[in-house]
């Protein structure tokens, strides 16, 4: 009798450590918007553009470091890439102008690319069976969220003692630390005999040439402009525009008793709820068809922005909001990756799913940047709200033609 394939291996472990390290420095980034803003006299736009350009570079650098991974070694990436993300911290620590912190945030964004999901789900993917490969996707996907779910308090907890300088220079020992778990980060190279025999161009030229690689391509836009816009400015919004937060109420007994510390809880709140929700996507997608989860889970969130903004805000609909979106936030992602594997097999998963990411990360770019722009001319987000539920529902269409099958090797 064959023993059944472990799940948690320790590359899956390892894997799931620097995912978690890597993303609670970048989903606290929120937490800088008013302090920086404030010790400047910056408009809202500029640090906006600092994350809006950390999010481009991010999305550049994926498919490059994808490549460096398959070309030179995936450990060899990652230790690269943590070394971008530490330099990109402390440099930005110095930086006294928007300029400067905009150019440095290009080091950051590469730094995330080699320490984020384009390399780690290759390498997971790569290390995993088959019949456990969506769930372990989604595992690996969620201990992001669950580094989110301690970053933005831990970056608000920091700043009540540190200057936001000091704090960069503590999450850079934090994304070095993350270099620990890299011994046990050793996959085998699970591909098949004709895959192994194509070259990279080779699988480029036909995913390029396929319309479903568009789709998804196209498709992971809008979950890049919701994902970024929300990191960036859900804490300053809800600091804001939120109602005030009843002194006797359970809020007040757990210790959030301002909207600062109520936008903190709502970016933990919604790592809490992804790391359910992106398991439970990663479970489904071995069970059903990838592109119709995908398409539910846009539709979901299109309902559940459209109803937000809405509805007068008060710190119940944040928590009702944030609770909503978090199930279906990074769920996308080991969906969209196991999509690309499954079509165009395992040996260049990495450069390929960096290819798509980089649409996500565009309109990550655009999500910030419009998000402070538009504030500063309108005062307000609304509008940058309805560009979200505009092209989520964009999403939602665009899935349905893609054909679930293995493509054909070009001859």
């Amino acid at each position: 009798m064959t023993a059944k394939p472990a799940l948690f291996t320790p590359v899956l472990i390892a894997g799931c450590v620097i995912l978690m390290l890597s993303f609670a420095v970048r989903a606290s980034f929120g937490m800088f918007q008013i302090p920086i803003a404030t010790e400047f006299g910056w408009a809202r736009a500029e640090f906006s553009m600092a994350i809006a350009i950390q999010n481009l570079a991010w999305g550049f650098g994926q498919p490059i470091f994808g490549a460096v991974a398959e070309r030179f070694g995936d450990r060899r990436a990652i230790i690269l890439g943590a070394l971008f993300y530490a330099a990109g911290l402390v440099l930005s620590s110095f930086a006294v102008t928007p300029a400067q912190h905009q150019m440095l945030e290009v080091l950051v964004g590469f730094g995330i690319a080699g320490t984020g999901f384009g390399v780690i789900l290759a390498v997971v993917g790569r290390a995993t069976s088959p019949e456990n490969r969506s769930l372990a996707l989604g595992i690996a996907t969620a201990a992001g969220s669950a580094g989110q779910v301690f970053g933005a308090p831990m970056a608000e907890f920091l700043l009540s003692f540190f200057p936001w300088q000091t704090v960069f220079v503590i999450f850079a020992g934090v994304i070095l630390a993350a270099l620990l778990a890299l011994p046990f980060m050793r996959a085998p190279a699970l591909a098949s005999k004709a895959e192994l025999e194509e070259s990279l161009g080779t699988v480029l030229i036909r995913a390029l040439r396929d319309p479903s690689f568009t789709m998804i391509f196209l498709g992971f836009f809008s979950c890049g402009y919701q994902l970024g816009f929300i990191t960036a400015h859900f804490p300053a919004f809800i600091t804001e525009f939120c109602g005030p937060i009843d002194p006797s109420g359970m809020l007040s007994g757990i210790g959030i008793t301002t909207t600062s510390a109520l936008g903190a809880l709502s970016i933990s709140l919604i790592g809490i709820a992804n790391i359910a929700g992106t398991i439970t996507a990663g479970w489904l997608g071995k069970r059903y068809t990838k592109k119709y989860l995908l398409v539910a889970i846009y539709v979901g969130r299109t309902i559940i922005a459209a109803w937000f903004i809405m509805t007068p805000m008060t710190p119940m609909t944040v928590l009702v909001f944030s609770a909503v979106m978090g199930s279906l936030w990074l769920a996308t992602v080991p969906l969209t990756s196991g999509l690309v594997a499954h079509i165009y097999g395992l040996r260049y998963m990495g450069t390929l799913y960096g290819l798509v990411f980089l649409s996500h990360q565009i309109g990550s770019f655009l999500g910030v940047w419009l998000g402070g722009a538009l504030y500063d001319i309108y005062g307000n987000y609304t509008l940058v709200w309805w560009f979200g539920v505009g092209i989520g529902a964009f999403s939602a269409i665009v899935h349905l033609p893609i054909r679930e099958h293995r493509a054909p090797a070009l001859a």
